[in-house]
């Protein structure tokens, strides 16, 4: 083999390395390539605020639901009976 293959091969195998490298780290910076080889920075922060804010959801949707549910409770259930019979005592009296 000739000196200049062996360089070739060698040089190869730098190039080969050193993307690997670079690949490495732009995944640990969170860099991001698109189908064009532009690269642009995944949204870290954005990854916080989506977080905090599906955890809000979250909480706002147990609050729902325990509104809807509760008005099917015995207790609520007992409520609107005994209104309906005020309600029906006042209507007797009225008359």
């Amino acid at each position: 083999m000739s000196s200049w293959a062996v360089v070739a091969i060698i040089a190869i195998v730098v190039w080969g390395v050193v993307q690997m490298a670079k690949a490495r780290n732009r995944a640990e910076r969170g860099v991001l390539t698109d189908k064009e080889g532009n690269e642009h920075y995944a949204p870290q922060a954005r990854d916080a605020e989506t977080k905090k804010e599906i955890e809000a959801l979250r909480e706002r949707i147990k609050v729902l639901e325990r509104i809807a549910t509760d008005g099917n409770s015995l207790d609520a259930q007992e409520t609107k009976r005994i209104s309906a019979e005020i309600e029906a005592l006042r209507d007797k009296q009225a008359d």
